[in-house]
C-alpha cells in the first residue's frame, strides 16, 4: 500500500515519518520523498492515528490524485536540484513530463492554481537554496557552483540570487561567515 506525504522533502523528514510509522507498529517497506510503501493496507483507526501524528509534525496524507500530483513534481525537482546538482539534459517541463507522464501544461497550470507560485519559481527557489547551502560550505567558488547547478554564467547565478534573496551571492556568504564560530570559540 503507498501512502502519499504532504512536506515531506528531505530526509529529516523521512526519519520522522519513519519513527511516527514505528510508534504504530507499522513496517515500512520504503520511505522516498512525498511518499510511503507499506506491506499492508491501514485499518480505519491506524490510518486515522498515523494522521493525527503527521500533522502534529507538520505533514498530511495526501489521498486525491491532483495533490499527489504537486507533490510528486516538488520531490521531482527537489531530487534533481539537490541530488543531481540541478543536471538537466533536457528543458525542466520536458524533464518532468517525462518523469510524471502528464502534459506539462496540465502540471504547470495546476501547481500555479494550488501552490500560488509556478513550477518555474519554486524550480529557482530551489536552486536559490542549493546556492545558500554550497555558498556555506566555502568549498566551491562562484564559477564552480554557477557550473554545478547549470547557470548560463556567474552574472545570471549573481541576478537570480539578488532578486530572490534580496542580497548579492559575497554578501549573503559574509553575512553567514560572520554567524560561524570556529569550534574552539564556542
Amino acid at each position: 500500500m503507498k501512502l502519499y506525504i504532504k512536506n515531506m522533502v528531505c530526509n529529516r523528514c523521512k526519519m520522522a515519518v519513519k519513527t511516527e510509522l514505528e510508534k504504530l507498529h507499522l513496517q515500512p517497506v520504503s520511505i522516498e520523498l512525498g511518499e510511503v510503501e507499506l506491506e499492508r493496507e491501514l485499518t480505519p483507526g491506524e490510518k486515522e492515528e498515523l494522521e493525527a501524528g503527521l500533522n502534529e509534525l507538520g505533514f498530511e496524507l495526501i489521498d486525491d490524485k491532483k495533490s499527489r500530483l504537486i507533490e510528486n513534481i516538488k520531490k521531482q525537482i527537489i531530487q534533481l536540484v539537490h541530488q543531481q546538482d540541478g543536471e538537466l539534459k533536457v528543458n525542466l517541463s520536458d524533464y518532468l513530463s517525462g518523469l510524471l507522464h502528464h502534459d506539462y501544461n496540465y502540471m504547470s497550470n495546476l501547481f500555479s492554481e494550488v501552490e500560488g507560485s509556478t513550477i518555474e519559481k519554486y524550480f529557482i527557489h530551489q536552486k536559490i537554496e542549493r546556492v545558500k547551502e554550497l555558498l556555506v560550505y566555502d568549498e566551491l567558488s562562484l564559477s564552480e557552483i554557477a557550473f554545478r547547478l547549470n547557470y548560463s554564467s556567474v552574472a545570471h547565478l549573481s541576478n537570480q540570487f539578488k532578486k530572490v534573496t534580496g542580497f548579492t551571492p559575497s554578501h549573503f556568504k559574509n553575512i553567514r561567515a560572520g554567524k560561524r564560530k570556529p569550534l574552539d570559540m564556542v
